[in-house]
This record gives C-alpha cells, structure tokens and sequence, in this order.
C-alpha cells in the first residue's frame, strides 16, 4: 500500500515536531487558496464554487498519492483557459451543470492520461513542451486572460467569440463602465501590484480580498450597483461521474492530452526546483500519478483539471510547511468555510476576482528569457513569439499545437541540415578547432578533418554525401578523417551512403577514417556489413591517435 500511497508511507514516519508548523502553513495556504480558487474557476466558464471543491480534492487526492512533500496543487492560470477552450464549443445551453459536468470529465479524462503516462514510466513525455514553446505560450497566455477579464474590471460585459472580438467588444462597451466597479477593481489591483514591493510576510491577496470584502460589506456596495460573489451554496458535493454525451468524450481527450502537457511541464519543473533546495529527488512518474490521482478526485467532486502551483507552493514553504499536512489543513478549513461560513464573502465584488485573475496573468509574462535566447539562438525566440501568436490569434489549444509543431520542425532541420566543420591545430588553445571560428588554426598536407555534428540518418545522408564531396573536389586531400564524436546513430541509410562514398573517395585516390566513434556505432557499421569497404583499420580512438598512423612526420 504505501508503494502505492507515498501519502501513508509519510504519515507513518511523521515527526511530531512538524504538527505546529504544518498547522500555521495550512492556515495561512487556505487564506490563499479561497480567492484563487474561486477567480480560476469563473476564468474557467464555470462556477466559482467549483473552485472551492476543485481546490479541496485535488489537495485530498495528491496528499495521497503525490511524492512531494511540500508541493501544492489548485487551480491554475495555465489551465484555466485551456479548460474554457475546451467545454465552450461543446455546450448547448448556458446552464451551469453542463459545463460543470464538461469540465469535470474533462479533468478525469486528464487524470487518466496522466495515471497512464505515470504507470507506464513515461515522465519524460513532458519534455515534449520545450521551454522556448512554454515561454511562448505563457506570454500569450497573459494577454489573452487580461483582455478577457477586462470588462468584468470595468463592470460590464462582453459577448465575444475570440481574441479580436473581445477587443473590440472591450472597446465598444467603455461607455457602460461602472464607475464603482471599476475603483473597486483598480484599489484591489494596487494593493496586488504594490503591496509586495514593500513586504511578503503578508500575502498580498490575503489583505486585498480581506480587505474589499469588508470595506464592500461596510458601505454597501451591491447596493451601489457592484457585482458581488454573493452566498455559496452550503457543502461539499457527493462524489459522483461527471454525466456527459458519449459524443462530447472524443472532442474532450484531445483537450485532454494539450492540458496534459502544460501541466506536467510546470508540475515537473516547480517539483524539480523545491526538491533542489530541499535535497530531495524527484520522481517524476509517481508525479504523474500524484497529479492524475488529484485530477480525477476533482472530477468527481464537481471540479475542474488542476495543475501546480509555484507561487502557492512557495507560500507554504516560507510558512513553514513540512509535509502535505499543511495542504490536508488547508484543504479542511476550505471545507469547513463551505460547512459552515458559507456567507463569509458573500459581500466579495466579482471585480476583485477579475483583479486576481489579471495579477497572476502578469506573473506568467517572461521577457528576459526571449532577451537572453536573441543573443544566443534566435531561432528559439522565433518559435516562442510563433507560439505566442498562436495562442493570441488561433486560440490556447490551437496556439499550443503549432507551437509543438514548430519546434519539432525546427529539431528536425537542424538534425536535417546540421552544422559541420573542418578542423585544424590551434597551439595557444591545444587540439582541433573549427577553421572558421579560429583562421590561424593550422591544417596538415593532404589530410582533411572533418567534424560532423548530428546523427547519421535518412534525412541528412545525402547531404553529408555532398559536403565531403565538395571537401574531395576542392583540396584534393589523401585523407579525410572524420571525428565522431557527436554522431550518436547511424542507420540503414547512412551506412549504405558511406559504403558507396567510400568507393567513390578510393577511385580518385581518397580514403577515410573515422576517429572517436562510439563503440557501439562501430559495432553497428560491423553488422551492416561497411567493414567490406571500409577498413577496421582505421577507425581509431582518438584524432591524435588518426594523425599520427596517417601522418607520422
């Protein structure tokens, strides 16, 4: 059991002295997770409510199964709109249960994928995600949750299919702001925005939600026209299938498999960065479980897909958390605000919700990583704005899949046409370096190097042909030697191509050797048969080791 619930097997070795910390974490988390929640189910087409209860099980169901000790799972501003994306085309009326029902399956059909990816030591497929494309899709991201949450800002409302729209329909309906709406949403921004600047002690949407609920319960400002929260309904649901047509799965496993890899890079990467500091290992396929476990709980309690959260996690380690104690507390206190307060933040104004939603866009918005990558590799900056037009312009879901598309395309050119490099002795830095970086770099008589720098397959063996070819033509070398280090593989294609340009390069005089190929490689060319052309002789273990049986004066 505890192989399978790492949940039990923490709770059997928990230390005591960990219970005061873990209590004063958990409080200070449920302070947190109340308007978040809240504020990402509304940005998720659903409820506000349903945040709460997503909230509650999915910390229930990763307690259990995740193997993080500290981290925290939620709603998430990342998911949120992909969750909207996806149940929106696929309801037939404006009634709330439908889309409940349709982001409920939508995060057990989640959990499914993730519990499959998990048992099947799949952690990797996360890596799918480049970070160039998650940049990319995260600044989209922001944009596109601010544009949405600004007429609920200024107290109005837009009925608008797609980025442009929403624009424009922004823009057309100025005229209906409401003034008291639009104060209230601006005062709960600052105290989001400028608070932290000055202390992080106190959770700066601790104060702000606080502190509108009480000054809008004191003064009336539903009376005035501001759009309030208003009494949840009392409870917790009973743990139920999510009801949906067998006709609308199809659709929802797609979205289901996109949220899937947003989810899991963010979960692995926030996992990986706690655990460093703490000294901790991740594992990322019981992350996967943990993570599908707690999606699926949440679909049966009326919830949405989760992901995690590194600002919430932060929070509860600089409180003090030891375990998922911390998060089970936190959990029952949002429990017990549903029980028991359930009119606490009836006098909440939806724009403060709105505020939230656009504080923690502007979190998602990374610049300097595009600043840095320009300099470097501009190729990637050019995937990741790719991606963050698409999102802005196709939509989240559409934005993400040509983003994933370039990238793979891009990998591909590079391994289809990749880079590669003759070589001569550099004496002030010692060995071989490429010609073109280092023009005093000193080349030997009749001996060609050459470095190839990418596998040998299919797709680049003619054009490999055609390099050492040119090289053959214009310095008509008694030797070309190929260094092979970075070739990791060669196939059934490239083995045939070198066999035939061996016997071409021997007509005209011309022989090859190969130095630094891995073993296995070199095994590999044995049992394609290239040693019949090719001369065992001359595959040797190190460049020096090349020259000096080619060249020993």
């Amino acid at each position: 059991m505890t192989a399978w619930l790492p949940g039990l097997r923490r709770l059997r070795a928990y230390d005591r002295r960990w219970l005061r910390p873990d209590i004063v974490a958990g409080v200070v988390l449920a302070a947190i997770l109340v308007p978040q929640g809240m504020a990402y189910a509304e940005l998720a087409g659903v409820p506000a409510v349903t945040g709460l209860y997503t909230t509650i099980a999915c910390l229930v169901g990763y307690a259990l199964f995740g193997p993080s000790r500290v981290l925290v799972l939620g709603p998430d501003s990342s998911i949120s709109p992909l969750i909207f994306a996806a149940i929106t085309p696929l309801l037939v009326t404006d009634d709330p249960d439908e889309a409940i029902a349709l982001a409920g399956m939508l995060a057990v059909l989640v959990g499914l994928v993730e519990l499959g990816l998990g048992l099947g030591k799949l952690g990797l497929v996360a890596d799918l995600l480049s970070k160039e494309v998650q940049v990319g899709y995260m600044n989209g991201l922001a944009v596109t949750i601010v544009v949405s949450q600004l007429p609920k800002l200024f107290g109005f409302s837009v009925d608008a299919d797609g980025f442009g729209d929403e624009v424009v329909g922004f823009f057309e309906g100025l005229d209906a702001t409401h003034t008291a709406t639009l104060v209230t949403g601006l005062a709960v921004l600052a105290v989001l925005l400028i608070l932290p600047r000055f202390t992080t002690l106190v959770p700066a949407i601790l104060v702000a939600v606080i502190g509108v609920t009480a000054v809008s319960a004191a003064i009336g400002l539903a009376d005035d026209g501001v759009a309030t929260v208003g009494s949840l309904p009392q409870g917790v649901p009973t743990p139920s299938l999510p009801g949906t047509d067998l006709g609308d799965i199809a659709p929802l496993l797609i979205a289901a498999f996109g949220i899937t890899l947003v989810s899991l890079a963010d979960t692995i990467a926030t996992a990986t960065s706690f655990a460093a500091r703490r000294g901790e290992e991740v594992h990322a396929d019981q992350e996967m479980i943990g993570i599908g476990a707690a999606n699926i709980t949440a679909g049966f309690f009326q919830g949405f897909a989760i992901s995690t959260s590194g600002s919430r996690t932060a929070v509860a380690e600089q409180s003090g958390a030891k375990s998922q104690l911390a998060m089970l507390i936190g959990a029952g206190l949002v429990a017990a605000l549903l029980l028991f307060f359930n009119s606490l933040l009836s006098a909440l104004p939806q724009t403060a919700l709105a505020a939230v939603v656009i504080v923690a866009a502007f979190s998602l918005v990374d610049v300097r990583v595009l600043v840095r990558a320009w300099r470097v590799r501009r190729s990637a900056v050019m995937i990741s704005l790719a991606a963050t037009t698409g999102v802005i312009l196709l939509g989240v879901l559409e934005g993400i899949a040509v983003a994933v598309v370039l990238a793979i395309l891009l990998f591909f050119k590079r391994n289809w046409w990749p880079h590669g490099a003759v070589l001569g002795q550099v004496e002030e830095l010692g060995g071989w370096h490429s010609i073109d970086q280092h023009p005093t770099a000193r080349e030997l008589d009749g001996i060609v190097v050459y470095r190839w720098e990418a596998p040998l397959f299919f797709a680049n063996a003619g054009i490999f042909r055609e390099q050492i070819r040119r090289l053959a033509i214009e310095r008509e070398p008694r030797w070309i030697v190929l260094q092979c280090e970075a070739i990791t593989d060669v196939d059934l294609t490239a083995a045939s191509m070198l066999k035939q340009l061996d016997l071409e390069l021997n007509e005209v005089g011309i022989h090859l050797a190969f130095a630094e190929m891995r073993s296995r490689l070199q095994d590999l060319t044995l049992r394609y048969g290239l040693l019949e052309t090719l001369d065992k002789d001359h595959f040797y273990p190190e460049l020096d080791d090349a020259i000096r049986a080619i060249a020993p004066r």
